[in-house]
């Protein structure tokens, strides 16, 4: 029962979902930039050589943790953007 004297959970629970939304954000959107970065601006971090062509090949382990950081960061923002069950 909430009331004046009272706090209830659900209001102790906002300020740390409005900090999960915020933060779950800035990580998707870090890891945005760095999965883009990785496959499509930044140089190479391989070159492959045959006798026909040339092949450069992205840094994988940047592109899997960016990916990865968008993942995680999208999962934060998504139980801080919920809404609260009282």
């Amino acid at each position: 029962m909430c009331n004046a004297y009272v706090v209830c959970d659900s209001e102790r629970k906002k300020p740390v979902k409005i900090i999960l939304l915020i933060v779950g954000m800035a990580i998707a959107a870090a890891g945005g930039v760095i999965a883009y970065r990785a496959l499509f601006v930044e140089p190479s971090a391989a070159v492959l050589l045959t006798q026909t062509e040339v092949r450069e090949l992205p840094n994988t382990l940047r592109v899997a943790g960016g990916f990865a950081m968008l993942i995680v960061g999208g999962m934060l923002a998504f139980v801080g953007a919920r809404r609260l069950r009282s």
